[in-house]
């Protein structure tokens, strides 16, 4: 089976370039549930997250929910393809985001604009790598291992928080939330990790969560 420890989400984190694209930029805060931008609006806006934590999602015909990424401090996003989103964002947290057109405007450094967009699309195609190869592992409890490990990584941190809600992390790795639950209790009962409430974890056996994962 192939495996996905060379990509993270870590790795996956865009570089922003130049701090002026972002000096002409406006200011925006978001309260926990509210949206950023919807799906089918125009994706002439690129943002940075400069606080908070958001998802993006796509709500199929039939009504179920598809999560297409978690973005973080630091990150860029809204870069997609086409004139219209084919995702909306959503704030997980209180969030402070910077906003810039993607067209640019006549205080940027010419180029600048276009160099972000393409770093942040470059960075795109490596999330959308590691969600599809983590979305092809065997097992529900390699996913939610596998999902773990990404966050620890990313936050690197002794006591992980997870902002997103257990729902999120089902429809984001097609999983119920039942079976996410039940792998998540797997895990600790194994000793692998250890739960302090529903949003807070740390790893207790790092190889051993490594070896699943990339079972």
């Amino acid at each position: 089976m192939m495996s996905i420890e060379p990509l993270s989400l870590a790795s996956a984190s865009v570089l922003t370039g130049p701090n002026e694209i972002w000096d002409g930029s406006r200011s925006m805060t978001f309260a926990p549930g509210e949206e950023i931008y919807g799906q089918d609006e125009s994706t002439d806006l690129i943002y940075q997250l400069v606080k908070g934590s958001i998802r993006t999602s796509h709500l199929l015909p039939d009504g179920r929910r598809q999560i297409g990424d978690f973005y973080y401090e630091g990150d860029v996003f809204g870069v997609e393809p086409g004139s219209g989103h084919r995702f909306s964002a959503e704030a997980l947290t209180t969030c402070e985001v910077l906003v810039v057109k993607r067209s640019g405007s006549a205080a940027f450094a010419p180029g600048k604009v276009q160099q972000l967009v393409w770093a942040a699309t470059t960075t795109e195609l490596a999330r959308a790598q590691i969600h599809m190869l983590l979305l092809g592992r065997a097992t529900a409890c390699e996913r939610v291992a596998r999902f773990l490990l990404d966050m620890a990584d990313r936050f690197r941190e002794d006591l992980v928080t997870l902002p997103m809600s257990r729902q999120d992390m089902a429809d984001y790795l097609g999983l119920t939330i039942e079976t996410v639950s039940r792998m998540l209790g797997r895990l600790q009962a194994d000793g692998l990790v250890e739960f302090a409430g529903s949003r807070h974890f740390r790893i207790r056996h790092l190889g051993g969560l490594k070896r699943l994962a990339a079972a």
